[in-house]
């Protein structure tokens, strides 16, 4: 099991729209390692957008450096969201664990992994590996694997609009002073 990508999966799920069945079966495109034989339900699609909720405090949580509230929080998520890890043997050269069994829902199988994958995560490097971008016009979350604990926004493009808005920020600033020309 690779913990870090079902953290960063988790973060993906945050910032994708799982509003309705459709837009769940296509944040779900490409993801074989799920259960093939349950097909995603309405059922899903509500458990999923009171998941977001539920799991979007822990990653504000995170940039705030509340490590106390992150732990807090997940502990209370993986009570009410029981994980029940198995051992597959569908290659039996590479017998492994699965955070669910097959029989799982959708909703089942990916919060599963996302709790799983943030307390593994928390654990092993820290809540404040955790984070909300920093840029004000973006509400995304983003996962923090960046060697120097670096990272504060979601992806390369919120990073360089920022640092445009603050280029542009800084030369206005010097164009309007008095005696610059």
């Amino acid at each position: 099991m690779d913990f870090v990508r079902y953290a960063e999966q988790c973060a993906d799920l945050l910032n994708s729209s799982v509003e309705t069945l459709e837009e769940l079966k296509a944040h779900l495109a490409g993801r074989d390692d799920l259960n093939p034989t349950n097909s995603p339900t309405e059922r899903d699609v509500a458990q999923l957008r009171a998941f977001h909720g539920q799991v979007r405090p822990i990653f504000a949580a995170g940039t705030a450096g509340d490590v106390s509230l992150v732990v807090a929080t997940l502990n209370t998520l993986m009570g009410k969201h029981p994980i029940t890890p198995f051992i597959s043997d569908h290659d039996a050269h590479d017998l492994h664990l699965h955070v669910t069994p097959n029989s799982a829902s959708v909703a089942h199988q990916l919060i599963s992994e996302s709790l799983l994958g943030l307390a593994t995560l928390v654990c092993e490097l820290g809540a404040t590996r955790l984070g909300l971008c920093a840029d004000e016009k973006c509400a995304r979350v983003f996962v923090d694997t960046s060697p120097n604990q670096s990272r504060r926004y979601c992806s390369d493009r919120c990073s360089s609009r920022a640092n445009v808005a603050a280029y542009r920020a800084r030369k206005k600033a010097a164009n309007h002073q008095p005696g610059l020309a």
